[in-house]
Parts: structure tokens; sequence; C-alpha cells
């Protein structure tokens, strides 16, 4: 019987049917069968092939029982699981079967933002100022020692879902309704001003393996306002981007990853103090995975694979220039009429890879979470403002049309 890896997929998640794909045929390349874990009610034709099992994925008891049932027919050596939200359950699981791997104690570091930030300052990373929304007094009284804004966010959530930044008292009184029922799940920050970057990492064995330093163009909190982007920096490092780049190998080793893939964020003061503000145990989210495959030659999931599953692997990464990566957004919403293809952006000058997510038809409506886009791109040019630059030029391109969704198109 081959060696054999369970992947735990959620297809209606497009944005990981590329790195399900790498972790598949990395696997393959390897000699090593692919199990597949998918959500009970979805159809995944990529998985066609596969030996396919089911659970209710947000039922983290639904899984174990479900992997418990997986394991009983045919040992499974790794488990990965490619969103945020299946980290902790994929580890318990670990733990219930003996598999090697991130366990529920490491795991939690890595989910939970109150766990993180304690064990990064016990690492002697700093962290933005938080406290615990007890009780509204206890916001209005933080705001007053940190200053406005503040940021109120799930300890465990992602994307910046339910994450609001608060800017007044007047704001405060219209935020705290909203989370007041379930303040337990959440926490309250101050707002770090400053240039925030993340770093994609690979580990084996607790030496980072590969680490790409990248800066975002906007601040995240404000996706509904700024479109997305984020530029590699692989070239001139700065003295601050060098101290990210070993504030992140402190934090993953800190964290007790051994052999992993991570998505790390980090801010950077005007005083050029560096400030950690969450870590990730996956791949980065949006289009991160294939900015990093067009501009370094590897996909963050397939490698993650082959470093679990072939000790002596080194992943062969190229340089290049800088490369950034965009989300499409529009403030445009109702029906699609029509939309700018992939095919027609990857046409463009420099651009070197897009995907479109909507089409003719579908409704758009305002974002409520930074990854809730129409797509992405990915393009090439000499340093962090050129590529900036160039995504000005590509984002006037892109071209949205829609009529209110109730209406029939008279076209």
């Amino acid at each position: 019987m081959n060696r054999a890896i369970l992947v735990v997929y959620r297809p209606a998640a497009g944005r990981y049917l590329a790195q399900f794909r790498a972790v598949v045929a990395a696997a393959a390349d390897l000699g090593v069968d692919t199990l597949v874990l998918l959500p009970a009610d979805q159809p995944a034709p990529e998985a066609a092939g596969l030996p396919c099992h089911r659970a209710d994925l947000d039922d983290p008891e639904a899984v174990r029982a479900a992997v418990a049932g997986i394991v009983a027919e045919r040992p499974v050596e790794r488990i990965f699981p490619l969103f945020e939200g299946d980290v902790l359950t994929a580890a318990r699981c670990r733990r219930d079967h003996g598999i090697p791997g991130l366990d529920p104690e490491q795991a939690l570091t890595f989910r939970d933002k109150n766990v993180m930030h304690r064990r990064a300052t016990e690492l002697g990373v700093p962290v933005a100022r938080s406290c615990r929304p007890d009780t509204v007094r206890a916001v209005a009284e933080f705001a007053a020692e940190v200053g406005w804004p503040v940021v109120v966010k799930p300890y465990a959530g992602w994307a910046c879902g339910d994450t609001h930044r608060v800017d007044s008292a007047d704001d405060l009184a219209r935020v705290w309704p909203l989370v007041a029922d379930a303040r337990h799940d959440y926490r309250v920050e101050e707002y770090v001003r400053g240039a925030e970057f993340h770093v994609d990492s690979l580990l084996r064995d607790g030496e980072v393996v590969f680490a790409q330093l990248s800066r975002y163009t906007y601040s995240v909190l404000e996706f509904r306002d700024e479109p997305g982007g984020t530029v590699s920096r692989k070239h001139d490092l700065t003295p601050p981007e060098r101290r990210i780049l070993a504030a992140n190998a402190e934090i993953l080793r800190g964290f007790g990853m051994r052999t992993g893939v991570a998505h790390v964020e980090f801010f950077l003061r005007d005083d050029g103090e560096v400030v950690f503000g969450e870590a990730a145990a996956r791949a980065g989210g949006g289009s991160i995975v294939p900015a990093i495959e067009a501009g370094r030659g590897i996909n963050l999931a397939g490698e993650w694979c082959r470093l679990e599953l072939d000790p002596t692997h080194v992943p062969a990464t190229v340089l290049g220039p800088e490369t950034g990566t965009e989300y499409l957004c529009s403030d445009r919403y109702g029906r699609i009429t029509a939309i700018t293809s992939a095919e027609e952006l990857r046409a463009l000058d420099s651009v070197l890879d897009a995907d479109v997510w909507k089409s003719v038809g579908d409704v758009l409506a305002p974002p409520t979470a930074s990854n809730d886009v129409l797509g992405w791109y990915v393009c090439e040019g000499r340093d962090f403002d050129d590529v900036r630059a160039r995504f000005k030029t590509i984002r006037d391109a892109f071209v949205v049309r829609t009529e209110p969704a109730g209406e029939p198109s008279c076209g």
C-alpha cells in the first residue's frame, strides 16, 4: 500500500484550487497518494479520481470522527489544511492519531490572537497594546489611553471579517451593539500607524528555508475603501526590513513550527520599530500564492508538501524583478452585465498572471471581508514604486458594468 496524505479542502473557496492541485501534484511526484476530506455538500470536480471523504468541516467533532474513519482504513502520514479555519481541527486530528505536524498547543498560537500576542511578548517581539472588551467603558478607557482609533476584532478571525476600526466615542456607540453579545470572542487593539508588511515562509526542522518579504500598498483595515495590493521586497532591503525578517524567524521558531508554511504580518512604525501583527500556519491568502509563484517560481502549498514528505528537499527558487499583486474590486453593485476577463488582463503590459472570479450574471454587493473581491492579477516592475504605478494602469483597464439586481438585462 502506497504512502498517503490527507488534504482538508474547501472547493467553494476558489482561491485554494491552485494550492490543492499543487499539493496533489507534489505528493504524486514523490509516489504518495492523496486522500481528500471535503465539505458534505460541495462538488469538487478537481478531486475526481482521488479517494474522497466528506464531513461538515465547520463541526470539529464531525471532522475528527471522519478522520478517525479514514485512518482506520489507511494510515496517513501528514494532514494538510489549506484554509485558516481548519488549522486547529487538523492539529487535533494529528494528536488523535500521532501524525507529525502542528499539535493543538502550537496551532492555537497561530489561531488565537490573545495567545499569539502573549507568546510574541514572551519572545521579546513588540506587539500592539490591547485590552478585553468586557464593557463599553473598558473600550472607551483603553481608547483614552492609547488614542483613537482602536481596532475591535475577533480573537480567532481572518481576512478582517467582523473587524471594526473605531474612530471616536460616537463610532464606538455604533459598533458596540454589533459585538456586545459576543464580546468574549473579541479583543481590542491600538491602531498601529506605519507601513504594513507580510512575510511568507517555508520551514524545515525549525529552520526557515524560504522567506519572501512583501509590503502592502494600503492599510489592510481599509479594504472597503482601497484596493488591496502587495509588492515583494527582494532587492536593496533596508535595515528595518531586515529586522522584520529576523523577527519573523524568531516568531516562527518561538511559536513551535518545525516543518510547514506560514504567513506573518508586521507593522513598521515611522520611528523604525517593528511591531508584530498576526501569524497564520498556512499559505498566504488571496493572490499571495500565485504572486510568489510568478515571482519566485515555487507554489508555497506544493513546497510545504514536499518539505513534509522529503527530508532532503530544498526549494528551487528564482529571484527576478519585484512582483506585486492586487485584488480586483469594483464600487459598482448589482448584477454584472460586462466584466474584463482574465485573458484580457494577461494581455496587458507587465501582467504575469490574473484570475477573475466573477462573471456576467453574478450579483455584486459591498464587501464584508478583505478577501471579498472579484479576482486578482500579478505584475512585475523595477521596484515598489514602479509596481504600484503599474497597479493603477491595470486597475483602470479593469471594467465592470452592472444593473440593479432586480431588473433583467436589455442586452
